[in-house]
């Protein structure tokens, strides 16, 4: 492998709490090992635009507790097609990139590997999505706080549901993951959790919640994923309705308030520490991998790997805590 002068970094798909502190991190790596830095804006999309800048030291002060990416981020159709990749490389080498480091999710990580193996450049991923759902890492960065976020909406929701005597339904994010809702649910203390994982009929959640009306419960929260399979929060919440009307019902869609905010102290050293290891991986001739942390230990596992393996997420002792949780 060849000596690696210049590092190229992108992030690329959906932003997440934590991408700055993991550019910043790779970028004052890089340095720390005498390399130059490359930006690039917009991620692939910035490849084929040619939109790359010179980074040092001071082009990431202030920025490990902003939300989003200063690199901008965003999708690039022509970069699915050979003719977009070969001008993308041409960019790419132009400006002297011998390395990339790419923090995203798995269209990133796909968009990395292929890139990687047609022009034969040395890359490196970082999982950076809020929807935890990426193999090869126990934790992806922007979890924890989009956690955290859907918290602190639940418990302000529960607030004026008890006030009311009303029922919400809460919709959170994570594409055909469950993560968020389980966590946030089971934290929330969430009546009932609909999960893509898990499949729960219209009649089980009003079975669920007509035994916790039974209890005198004055207000209820049920938390739905995005992926459930009923239809969307807002045809779940109607068809209970029609069968279940003692509760006034109110649907609430968080939305993309949970990609954004300050990141979680979590997040930030976590990020920090996959910033670290992607540029030392690179720097050590690894290629073509993702950086993950299993319990307490950062690790790499193939992209080739991670991208054929899909991990269930889901906490099975959780999903139970949750059901016992509801008594």
């Amino acid at each position: 492998m060849k000596e690696i002068h210049k590092i190229g970094i992108f992030t690329s798909g959906g932003d997440a709490p934590g991408m700055n502190a993991a550019i910043r991190a790779a970028v004052r790596t890089a340095l720390y090992n005498n390399k130059e830095v490359v930006g690039i804006y917009h991620g692939y999309q910035g490849m084929i635009d040619n939109t790359m800048f010179e980074m040092d030291s001071r082009s990431v002060s202030s920025i490990i507790q902003k939300g989003g990416t200063i690199l901008k981020t965003a999708r690039c159709t022509a970069f699915r097609t050979p003719e977009g990749r070969a001008l993308a490389y041409a960019n790419v080498k132009k400006a002297g990139i011998d390395a990339l480091v790419a923090i995203g999710g798995d269209g990133t990580f796909t968009g990395a590997e292929v890139f990687s193996r047609e022009f034969d450049i040395p890359v490196m991923c970082i999982p950076g999505t809020i929807d935890n759902d990426l193999s090869g890492t126990d934790l992806t960065i922007g979890y924890d706080t989009a956690n955290n976020t859907v918290i602190d909406a639940i418990d302000k929701i529960r607030d004026t549901a008890a006030s009311h005597n009303r029922l919400f339904f809460i919709e959170v994010m994570g594409r055909d993951s469950g993560s968020i809702a389980l966590n946030a649910g089971v934290a929330g203390g969430a009546e009932a959790i609909l999960l893509p994982e898990k499949d729960t009929a219209i009649d089980e959640l009003i079975d669920l919640l007509s035994t916790a009306l039974e209890r005198k419960k004055s207000s209820m929260i049920v938390v739905v994923a995005e992926g459930d399979k009923n239809g969307g929060v807002s045809n779940v919440a109607k068809r209970v309705k029609e069968k279940f009307d003692y509760f006034d019902t109110k649907v609430s869609i968080l939305g993309h308030l949970q990609r954004g905010g300050s990141p979680s102290s979590a997040d930030r050293v976590l990020a920090t520490r996959m910033g670290y290891a992607a540029v030392n991986e690179l720097l050590q001739g690894n290629t073509r991998a993702t950086i993950g942390i299993r319990g307490s230990t950062i690790v790499n596992t193939p992209l080739e790997v991670a991208l054929s393996k899909k991990e269930l997420k889901l906490n099975e002792d959780l999903v139970q805590i949750a059901k016992i949780m509801t008594i």
